[in-house]
């Protein structure tokens, strides 16, 4: 079993080489079609296993397609990442959705209509004890 802080290091190194591979190592059309960036990586404590998330931007069938290219572009992910780190076993390596981006904004937005009626409705409380 590897030390949090070892675990933490080679999750940061995946991070960096796979983002590196999304601008210029993978071929794949499909991951074109989105714009995709790595948000965070999860790796085993045993460092066997690497879930990556990624962002999409687009729409969801931009986003299906992207997903898809990732999917068959796992072997060619792990084996670079055996080629870049250094690690006695490359790690299984599984793409995940990560749309805590997407829901931060829509929370964002709520927030800030809520903030907009709040403003809105004490004018309007005003006009009503006036009268």
């Amino acid at each position: 079993m590897a030390t949090s802080r070892r675990v933490s290091r080679v999750a940061e190194l995946i991070k960096r080489e796979v983002s590196q591979m999304l601008v210029n190592g993978i071929k794949d059309d499909r991951v074109g079609t989105g714009m995709v960036s790595v948000t965070d990586v999860d790796v085993s404590g045993d460092l066997q296993h690497a879930k990556i998330f990624v962002s999409i931007y687009g729409t969801e069938e931009a986003k299906a397609e992207t997903m898809a290219g990732l999917r068959s572009a796992t072997g060619y992910v792990r084996s670079e990442l055996g080629a870049r780190v250094r690690l006695r076993r490359t790690p299984e390596v599984i793409f995940i959705e990560d749309n805590s981006i997407e829901r931060g904004t829509k929370v964002l937005t709520l927030l800030n209509q809520l903030r907009q009626e709040r403003t809105n409705t004490p004018e309007e409380d005003e006009e009503f004890v006036s009268e």
